[in-house]
């Protein structure tokens, strides 16, 4: 094992239902998991859930967020990821708050994982990468989802922003074809479509072009 992840969340509520302790606990047992890891040469990533909104408290205060965030990486994480769990988050709240937070540690200790719930993911992620971030959690075809947000998909679909990183000349090395043939493979598996807009719009194109000049 070279990598492990810890997760905890801004809003205390949530924090007990996800993982069944208070944010202050949580801390503790991770201040001696990123103890293990560091003496064994593991990298730890953290994340902060409800960063952008909590399902049971509502608002989730900006200094909340960037105090927690602040706290795992005192710990020694590597990365905080600061995750809109349900979809809560808007554009201007991601921007200021990944400002807030690169005032105390480097852009690229900062990434985003942007849930598409109520179809601002991408907006969002434009607004982070507008504040300087460059690591962003994505799901292929945006499979997943949030047991807390009934309907809710998953993270943003990775050809989704892929697209827009490519169409605003930004490269990721990433081929978008054989990714929206992966969405495709996975959708097969799991007996229904993937929620990405983008994958049935070039679908649907390719389509319509084979049926004129077939």
């Amino acid at each position: 094992m070279t990598s492990i992840a810890v997760f905890l969340s801004a809003s205390e509520t949530h924090n007990q239902k996800n993982i069944g302790a208070s944010v202050e606990e949580s801390l503790a047992r991770y201040k001696e998991v990123c103890a293990r890891a560091d003496s064994d040469g593991v990298d730890v990533r953290g994340y902060v859930s409800t960063a952008f909104g909590c399902p049971y408290e509502g608002h989730v205060p900006m200094e909340r967020v960037v105090e927690v965030s602040r706290r795992l990486l005192d710990l020694g994480v590597r990365q905080v990821s600061l995750g809109d769990t349900t979809g809560m988050g808007n554009p201007r709240q991601v921007g200021e708050t990944v400002s807030a937070l690169n005032a105390y540690t480097p852009i690229e200790t900062i990434a985003l994982h942007l849930h598409d719930t109520r179809g601002t993911a991408l907006a969002n992620a434009l607004a982070g990468l507008q504040a300087g971030v460059t690591t962003f959690d994505a799901a292929v075809g945006g499979f997943g989802g949030c047991p807390y947000a009934p309907g809710a998909t998953g993270n943003v679909a990775t050809d989704e922003l892929v697209y827009m990183f490519h169409s605003m000349g930004i490269a990721t090395g990433i081929d978008i074809e054989k990714l929206m043939k992966a969405a495709e493979s996975l959708a097969s598996a799991v007996g229904h479509e993937a929620a990405s807009r983008f994958l049935k719009a070039e679908r649907a194109t390719a389509e319509r072009v084979a049926r004129e000049h077939g």
